[in-house]
């Protein structure tokens, strides 16, 4: 396809190879023609001036002219003979004038003042010379076309290295993109060009982002797990607190809220080590997921469309998404809040005020909720749940249903299910 595409960097090289070559085939040209053309004049003007000068003698002489030369009074000139006549150089002998107009074409016409006041008129036919330029035209176009038809396939054909250089930045910078950090586009031959600088920046940069997102992951690791432990202890030093007192509630609560978070940062550092892989089973993926509802004691519906599809996957992380997609449409959104499972693909809807824009836009971002009205929240829910999903090699999908509410889709794979009808984002 990028071989048939004009937009392509080669074609673009090869097009603007041809018209340089247009360029100077066509300076070339111009300057050949006016030479050939100039050439043409000279020649017919020595022709003209060698009979006239040989008719002057013979008319002096014997006051006559040959049959090939006209002896005519200046009022019986052509007007242009005659102007041409009029402003000659006093030096000159004699006025030429080209007739390329119908009924003489190429006609070169000449005119000398005799004795008498009588003018010697000549001419000569030009077709032979001006053929010969047409022919010598043709001839450079012809050479020009042929030329064309050598040279854009080979200007295309010796982009080839460096499109497919530049081919290979461009898979390296997606790999980069997608998660691959250390995909490197690597040393191009011995070429010493801008490519080969662009590359070496891109390496640099993946390389320095590299290591930054890992210095990143060690430091979310490393504080995480620093915290663990006094966090046991808080919580069991909570847990001796007595169980009728306000503040001992509080504190219970927000140790547990503060473990929580610990263990998704956890969690969230595992997942971008890659360290997750999916312990995958057959499991009837509508039981499972109404059982996975039941057990968030929230007040929310399920639906299993087409009976209980059986689905190869790994239900510790099915269980994990759907709960953190089920919790934060509680905890975001608006009542009712339903679950829908369809074939392979299970849609968590609730009917609030919907994701964010910049949500949909750029995905999930930890420790961002987006606009106020979706509630407060660390942002990590989506995240693991999203996370979660690659590790599954399945799909989770965020949009916004046209009559308002949050739609969260997982597609594991299973089947197509049902359309719902909504418009997502293709960013």
């Amino acid at each position: 396809m990028a071989l048939l595409n004009p937009r392509a960097l080669r074609w673009k090289i090869a097009a603007l190879t041809a018209a340089a070559c247009c360029a100077v085939a066509a300076v070339i040209g111009v300057l050949v023609h006016q030479a050939m053309a100039q050439r043409g004049d000279r020649t017919g003007n020595e022709r003209l001036s060698a009979r006239l000068a040989a008719a002057e003698r013979e008319y002096t002489r014997t006051g006559s002219a040959p049959l090939d030369i006209e002896v005519l009074a200046p009022e019986r000139l052509d007007a242009p003979l005659a102007r041409a006549l009029a402003a000659k150089d006093p030096a000159s002998l004699y006025a030429t004038w080209y007739d390329r107009k119908p009924p003489n074409w190429y006609w070169m016409w000449a005119a000398m003042p005799v004795e008498g006041g009588r003018v010697l008129v000549a001419r000569t036919d030009m077709s032979s010379e001006v053929r010969g330029l047409q022919l010598l035209d043709r001839s450079i176009v012809k050479a020009v076309l042929a030329a064309l038809l050598v040279v854009v396939p080979l200007a295309a054909l010796a982009t080839e290295p460096m499109n497919r250089r530049l081919r290979r930045g461009s898979r390296t910078a997606r790999a980069i993109a997608d998660g691959d950090l250390d995909a490197r586009i690597g040393p191009g031959g011995r070429a010493r060009d801008e490519i080969t600088e662009m590359s070496a920046a891109v390496d640099e940069m993946a390389a320095a982002l590299q290591h930054k997102l890992e210095g990143e992951r060690r430091f979310t690791a490393d504080v995480a797990h620093e915290l663990r432990t006094p966090l046991m202890g808080l919580s069991t030093a909570a847990g001796l607190l007595p169980e009728d007192d306000e503040a001992a509630g509080l504190v219970r609560d927000r140790a547990r809220a503060l473990n929580a978070l610990v263990e998704d940062l956890l969690e969230i550092s595992r997942l971008d080590a890659g360290a997750e892989r999916a312990l995958t089973d057959e499991v009837p993926l509508g039981e499972l997921v109404t059982d996975l509802v039941l057990r968030t004691g929230t007040p929310t519906g399920v639906v299993v469309r087409g009976g209980s599809e059986v689905v190869e996957t790994d239900p510790r992380r099915v269980e994990r998404i759907v709960v953190n997609l089920v919790t934060n449409a509680h905890r975001h959104g608006t009542a009712p809040v339903e679950v829908t499972v369809a074939g392979g693909r299970i849609v968590v809807r609730d009917h609030g005020p919907g994701f964010p824009a910049e949500l949909l836009d750029e995905g999930p971002q930890r420790f961002r909720t987006g606009t106020a009205e979706r509630g407060r929240g660390h942002g990590l829910g989506l995240t693991i749940a999203l996370g979660q999903a690659g590790v599954l090699g399945a799909r989770l999908a965020f949009a916004n249903a046209p009559d308002g509410g949050a739609v969260a889709t997982l597609d594991l794979g299973g089947g197509p299910g049902p359309s719902d009808g909504l418009v997502r984002p293709t960013g």
